[in-house]
């Protein structure tokens, strides 16, 4: 017995634009990028507000992502 997959007539998206999801997840891997005290912004270390800086990229890459590949409705 085979279930029918619920679909509703959507295709995968394979847009390439997809494959900017992949900085918000490598670029905080980078451990030369946060290595280190110096500079400080507004006396925060480096390592802090570097952490504020990458949820801004993931917020902004995906926001950036999902509005170039949905399709009108």
């Amino acid at each position: 017995m085979t279930t029918p997959r619920d679909d509703r007539g959507r295709s995968p998206d394979y847009s390439p634009l997809n494959w900017l999801l992949l900085l918000p997840i490598v670029i905080p891997l980078l451990p030369p990028l946060f290595n280190a005290v110096e500079p400080r912004l507004f006396g925060i270390p480096l390592f802090y507000w570097l952490q504020l800086a990458f949820i801004i990229l993931g917020v902004t890459t995906t926001t950036l992502v999902y509005r170039a590949t949905r399709r009108n409705r």
